[in-house]
């Protein structure tokens, strides 16, 4: 029998956040539907008191990538569902929660790997500077561990529905004036934010049912503090403009 009287779960766990994310991705549209796929999104997770101790992130130099465990903040939900319908498979089949990695799950929480760029203080702040993630703005980030790849790359591992990665990009194409605007802006403040711009329309953000069509409509995407607006054109995607946002 065990020592400790048993308490229910909400009780018995409690979860804060070790940092929170300021990424280049501001809302869910067009963020990629996995880490990786996006190489050039870059973020900054702001570590939170009482962790924000260099001490607590000794050795992390040596580690190229990253596991982090957050909360998909923007998708709780009061209830659960038990099936959802993955992108990957048109939105027109159901398949279980735990088959997935919807955002819309029970306890909300998501795993990324992502490419550790290093440790620094800012303004008074300790900062994870991160790559290759899928975070949008505000993200909470609930525990950081090595990844190591010895043990976290299984060789045989498959899935049926989504055994291969995407590999399928549409030709982007930057008008006179998303060139010009993007040549404007500071390469520091904004590192590599034309590539990242391509990597993000190039997958097509839209809902699965509207994929592969030509559209007049103009799409938007708030990357960093700027609106990028775009549209689908007859086998390539058009970048028109990139302004700030109001």
């Amino acid at each position: 029998m065990s020592r400790h009287p048993s308490r229910p779960a909400q009780d018995a766990l409690t979860l804060e956040p070790v940092a929170i994310t300021r990424s280049c991705f501001r809302d869910k549209f067009g963020v990629p539907r996995q880490p990786g796929l996006t190489r050039h999104a870059w973020a900054d997770l702001v570590i939170q008191p009482p962790y924000n101790r260099e001490d607590a992130f000794r050795g992390l130099e040596n580690c190229s990538h990253l596991w982090l465990t957050f909360q998909f903040h923007e998708a709780v939900r009061a209830e659960w569902r038990p099936t959802i319908r993955p992108p990957r498979l048109g939105g027109n089949r159901k398949i279980g929660v735990f088959a997935s990695r919807s955002p819309f799950r029970p306890n909300s929480l998501g795993l990324s790997v992502v490419r550790n760029e290093g440790l620094s203080r800012r303004e008074g702040n300790l900062v994870l500077r991160i790559r290759e993630h899928d975070l949008i703005e505000g993200t909470p980030i609930l525990d950081i561990k090595p990844y190591l790849p010895f043990a976290d790359v299984v060789a045989d591992a498959h899935i049926e529905w989504a055994s291969d990665a995407p590999t399928e990009r549409l030709t982007v194409i930057f008008s006179d004036d998303a060139e010009r605007q993007l040549q404007a802006l500071d390469g520091d403040r904004y590192p590599d934010f034309r590539s990242l711009i391509e990597d993000v329309v190039a997958y097509d953000p839209r809902p699965s049912f509207r994929r592969g069509r030509i559209e007049e409509r103009v799409y938007g995407a708030h990357l960093y503090d700027h609106n990028v607006r775009f549209r689908f054109d007859d086998g390539h995607v058009t970048v028109l403009t990139v302004t700030l946002l109001d």
